[in-house]
């Protein structure tokens, strides 16, 4: 059977305040939470248990999982009670996995929605013996990313920061599969980066780092911005997920009910269950979270609006995210990138 690690334990601050209640990998991403579309992606791979590599808000992940039945897998939580890096997250959820030295663990990032093929990377790090494959995935400006040249044989030779001018185009997609030994020899109970210590160690030591490069879809839904999109694109149709099978549509509600006829959702909105949308209210390309009310007349665009909160009447909402349980005046322009806390 093959094991995976998901790496789920970062506090997402670029995402608060909707981090503030929920962890990152838990928040609504086309009407599941994102962790949902990856771990079907991993049943889809043949993968069949998941260590879970947790540290913030722990609990709520086993409260929402549980044993990992619903979604068709075996799941064990390894808590961290201090963040150790990727590499000591790493290496602290290996305790929970029961492979050999020689066999493959597939390593995920928990905020990254990816359309390659995983089942393809897994057999070629196999079939070439390698000690890591990474998936890398080519971006038009590799300035914002450490890029990762490779030979004409795929092998990886270098791992570099960003820079102004970088030497390649492919950058990591945060998508790894280990041989199990690697895993356990990293330091148990340090602080080690995968990218800054792992990795360059392993190249230094003539081990075999190979790339897998495919550019498929691919979101980091580190921000609201992102986590908007990306939602938006599997409702669409754009992205590709395991876990919600959907007909490309403008919208979608998890209650048969909808709003009222002069009302618009599009853009690929998620709506929440509970929720209500009053007459002539827009909803482009946003997340509606469980018993949200967005008001008559009001705007929202691609924009996250938190559980429970309350958006008044002919407010204007664009590209913003606004907390659980938070309210926003009637008749308020909120600014792109504005972040709206509840009030205690």
């Amino acid at each position: 059977m093959r094991e995976a690690v998901l790496l789920v334990g970062g506090q997402g601050t670029r995402l608060r305040p909707l981090t503030l209640t929920t962890p990152k990998p838990l928040l609504p991403v086309a009407g599941v939470p994102f962790l949902t579309h990856q771990l079907a992606a991993l049943r889809q791979a043949g993968v069949g248990h998941v260590v879970l590599a947790t540290s913030y808000r722990a609990e709520i992940f086993q409260e929402t999982f549980g044993d990992g039945s619903p979604v068709g897998l075996r799941l064990t939580y390894l808590h961290e009670d201090e963040p150790l890096g990727t590499g000591g997250a790493i290496r602290n959820a290996a305790e929970g996995l029961t492979s050999k030295p020689d066999d493959p663990v597939v390593i995920l990032n928990g905020d990254v929605l990816s359309g390659h093929n995983l089942t393809a990377q897994i057999d070629a790090h196999v079939a070439r013996g390698a000690d890591v494959t990474l998936h890398l995935v080519e971006v038009d400006d590799a300035r914002a990313y450490g890029c990762v040249p490779t030979d004409d044989d795929g092998r990886v030779t270098a791992f570099l920061e960003k820079m102004e001018n970088p030497v390649s185009s492919w950058v990591n997609a945060g998508a790894y599969v280990f041989r199990r030994s690697v895993i356990d020899a990293i330091p148990a109970g340090e602080v080690v980066s995968v990218e800054r210590d792992t990795f360059p160690g392993l190249l230094a030591s003539g081990r075999l780092v190979r790339a897998w490069k495919e550019t498929a879809y691919w979101c980091d839904v580190g921000t609201p911005e992102a986590l908007v999109r990306c939602s938006a694109d599997i409702v669409l149709g754009i992205a590709p997920s395991a876990a919600q099978q959907l007909a490309p549509a403008p919208a979608w509600f998890a209650d048969a009910d909808r709003p009222p006829a002069d009302a618009q959702v599009i853009g690929g909105s998620a709506i929440a269950a509970g929720s209500a949308i009053e007459s002539g209210a827009l909803v482009d390309a946003s997340i509606i979270m469980a018993g949200a009310r967005i008001g008559a007349g009001a705007q929202i665009a691609r924009s996250v609006i938190g559980a429970g909160a309350v958006v008044g009447a002919g407010s204007v909402v664009v590209e913003c995210a606004v907390a659980d349980g938070a309210v926003v005046a009637p008749g308020s322009h909120l600014a792109s990138g504005s972040r709206i806390e509840a009030t205690p």
